[in-house]
Order: structure tokens, then C-alpha cells, then sequence
């Protein structure tokens, strides 16, 4: 078992094979991952800073691929990828020329945009040209700063808006936060004029009282549902019209606080964010997960709405270590079986470690709706950082009993030839995938 030797007592996750998929002189972290619903053994996974690595064997193994610069542009980050309904791959990016001041994005911005590229052959090639969500030239009297942007696609067979894609984003401003959206009806070749779909505005930095962690869904009608985190609320609007307009956002969770930095961050990782996703089954079922210390330690928790998201449950726990035990469950990802409705959960997971420094992935599933979940070990080996930047998210994505994420790793950097050099980047991105098709 292996959880075993690291004091867990986890059953292994069915069919579980982890494999490492950033180049071993490069950092990688910020990753996300998509399954293609036509054919679910082209798998993408992208990470920071804007590299793709693309699998046409059900995430066994993965190649690197070939991504054309946005002309004009650095390497981007704050990637997320998506399938369509036709088979084609896409891959949202940050890019800029520099920050403004910390955590002030907007004071002193410089040139940044975010763009949208695709690629047809399920990851392999990329095409050249790029489409532009919103961009500034850093000369704009008016320059905002984007950022942390997540692009998602309409795949159900029945709804009237099927093929679309959706992109959401955070817009820093001088005296607030605000969320946009844009939609393409033209398989992601032009976008609509961004639109601002968060009633209430956050503070205007990236830290308590920001508004940040876009995320979308679509259900099977082709309605969206969007979240993201306000404070200590999860914030949530809908859209009926295949994203023209939404209703009013509006808070439906109370969580705790965002932890990162200061004295509620996690030992040993330079900055956690426990934003919430939003999943949707079959049913129309709704799901919202999130991590918060509420408890003392971070757990990761679970609410879910069976009444299109006018009403919400009271939170699940999904770890199921005992309560208060000081060990911290953080940095969650939440998806939704599209064909069995199954609930999946990963998070990192120190409950083997009394010192709460040792960290493995674990996974959760629930058949019941997001009622109870069942814990499963997720990892190969147990990892360590010391202060290490390990991103703002992992990713999950799942089809038909497989499960797909991705997450980053610390790693200790090893000598080069020449004294201090560092031939092995401090961060390694990693997919792991599990298989339920047995009936488990």
C-alpha cells in the first residue's frame, strides 16, 4: 500500500499511474488538464509557463508540444485548457511585460493581455494565431491589469448553445476587483467584448477582500453556472442566453477566510488559496468545493444545490481524517462525472506527517451525491517544500469512471558542475490518473 510507509492508511486510488510531465531543467506549476469527450485518450495538460504536454494514450504518457509564441509576447501563465464538442483543444494564457506594484496589480501596470490559442490535432500542433480576450499596450491612461483567467467549453448534446466557449477572468482596477466574461460562438477564433458579471466589486489587491478563482460549468440545458471567492463568501451567478447576460451574482456559501501568507498560511508552501469550483451532474445537481480553517487545521469541504443553486446544503467534509488532528488538506480541485454523476475531490494531504511538512495527493469519490466521500492515496512518494511556490491551483478532470489530475511537486534542487547551480528546477508538474470502470 502505498500510504503505508508514510503513516496513512489510504487504500490506493484503482488503477492509479502517476507520471511526471515537465521537463526536468524547467519550473513548472499552475497546471490544468482536460479530457477530449470524443476520444478520451487525447489528454491535454498545460502549466506554467505556458508549455503543453498532450497524451494519446489515456494519460500514460505524455509528449511535449510545440507552442507558437503570441507574437509580440513573453511566455505566458495562469493557463487553463479545454475540449470542445468537436475535438479541439484550447489554451487560455496570461501575459504581460511586467507587475505593478505587490499585490496592487493595477498601480503601475504595464502591457498585459490574455489570449486564447487552439489547436485540432489534440494537443500536437498549435496554431499560430491567437485570439485576444482583453489587452492593454501599457500606454492606456486607463490600464487595468487581467488576470487569472479560465476558459471552459459547452460539450452537452442538447443544449442550444453547444460548441461554445466561455472564458472568465479577474480585472484589477485602482480602486476595485471585478469579474469579466467573454464567449466565443466561433470555435474560439474571435471573442465577445468582455462583459462584467460581478455585482459587487472586491477590494482592489490581490488579498483579502480581492474578488478571485473564476470558475464556469455548463449544465446539460446549456445554462452557466460561474463562482468565484468574495471575501468570505463564495459568490455565484447563472446565465441563461449562452453567456450574453447573467443574473445578479450573489453570495450562496460562507467559508473562512482566504488563507494564504501570514499566520494562516500552510507550513513550508510560499502561498495557498483555497477558492472554491463549481461542478454540475446530469441531474442539474449543483456542487461548490472549497478549503477553508475553520476547523483550526485546513479541511477541504463540499456543498452541493438540488435545486439549480437557489438553495444550498450544509457542508461535507471530504477529508476523512479525524477532525482537528492538526494536519492540513489544501489546495482542492472538484469535478463531476459527466456520464455516472460521480463527485471526484483531489487536494495535497499531510495527515501521515505529526509535523504537518510531508505532503501527498489524495483523492476523494462520492456516489452519493456528495453526501459522503470515500479517501483514496493518490502519490508515489511524499513531498516536502520549504517556502516553495507551488502555484495558486491543481486541476481534475474525469470521464466515464477515469479520472485525470494534475498538480505540482517540490523538489529538491540538485548541483550542478559548477558550485550552487541548480540543474533541476525546484517544481516538477505531475498527472496522475485513477480508474473506477471496475465497479470500486
Amino acid at each position: 500500500m502505498l500510504g503505508a510507509a508514510f503513516g496513512q492508511s489510504l487504500p490506493p486510488a484503482p488503477g492509479e499511474h502517476v507520471v511526471t510531465i515537465s521537463p526536468p531543467d524547467r519550473r513548472g506549476n499552475e497546471p490544468s488538464i482536460a479530457v477530449d469527450p470524443n476520444n478520451p485518450n487525447r489528454v491535454v495538460a498545460v502549466f506554467q509557463p505556458a508549455r503543453v504536454a498532450y497524451s494519446s494514450d489515456g494519460a500514460q504518457t505524455f509528449t511535449l508540444a510545440e507552442l507558437p509564441a503570441v507574437p509580440g509576447w513573453r511566455e505566458g501563465g495562469d493557463v487553463s485548457t479545454t475540449f470542445d464538442n468537436k475535438g479541439h483543444a484550447f489554451l487560455c494564457s496570461l501575459h504581460f511585460d511586467k507587475l505593478g506594484s505587490a499585490s496592487y496589480w493595477a498601480h503601475g501596470a504595464g502591457r498585459n493581455g490574455i489570449f486564447v490559442r487552439r489547436s485540432i490535432d489534440g494537443g500536437k500542433t498549435w496554431e499560430k494565431d491567437a485570439a485576444t480576450l482583453k489587452a492593454f499596450q501599457g500606454n492606456e491612461p486607463e490600464i487595468q491589469w487581467e488576470d487569472m483567467p479560465r476558459i471552459f467549453a459547452d460539450n452537452q448534446p442538447k443544449s442550444p448553445f453547444a460548441g461554445n466557449l466561455y472564458a472568465g477572468w479577474i480585472e484589477w482596477q485602482l480602486d476595485k476587483s471585478i469579474i469579466l466574461f467573454a464567449r466565443s460562438t466561433d470555435e474560439g477564433k474571435t471573442f465577445s467584448a468582455p462583459i462584467r458579471i460581478s455585482t459587487h466589486a472586491g477590494l482592489p489587491r490581490d488579498d483579502n477582500g480581492g474578488l478571485v478563482g473564476f470558475l464556469g460549468v455548463v449544465g446539460a440545458d446549456g445554462v452557466i453556472y460561474a463562482i468565484w471567492n468574495d471575501g468570505n463568501t463564495i459568490t455565484f451567478t447563472e446565465s441563461r442566453d449562452g453567456g450574453k447576460t447573467f443574473a445578479p451574482s450573489r453570495a450562496i456559501v460562507e467559508v473562512g477566510p482566504p488563507y494564504f501568507g501570514g499566520a494562516g498560511g500552510i507550513p513550508g508552501v510560499a502561498r495557498v488559496m483555497g477558492f472554491p469550483q463549481v461542478s454540475v451532474d446530469g441531474r442539474g445537481h449543483l456542487y461548490v468545493a472549497w478549503s477553508d480553517y475553520r476547523n483550526g487545521d485546513v479541511d477541504v469541504f463540499l456543498a452541493s444545490s438540488t435545486d439549480h443553486g437557489r438553495s444550498w446544503g450544509k457542508p461535507v467534509r471530504v477529508n476523512d481524517d479525524p477532525l482537528h488532528n492538526g494536519s492540513d488538506q489544501f489546495f482542492q480541485w472538484m469535478a463531476v462525472d459527466p456520464v455516472t454523476g460521480s463527485v471526484y475531490v483531489q487536494f495535497y494531504d499531510r495527515r501521515g506527517d505529526p509535523a504537518n511538512r510531508k505532503t501527498r495527493v489524495t483523492l476523494a469519490r462520492s456516489v452519493d451525491g456528495g453526501r459522503t466521500f470515500a479517501n483514496y492515496d493518490w502519490s508515489d512518494a511524499a513531498f516536502e517544500g520549504q517556502q516553495v511556490f507551488l502555484g495558486d491551483y491543481t486541476w481534475l478532470t474525469v470521464f466515464n469512471n477515469r479520472v485525470y489530475g494534475v498538480w505540482t511537486e517540490a523538489v529538491a534542487p540538485t548541483a550542478g558542475a559548477d558550485a550552487g547551480q541548480q540543474r533541476r528546477a525546484a517544481t516538477v508538474v505531475r498527472v496522475g490518473v485513477a480508474d473506477f470502470g471496475s465497479g470500486r
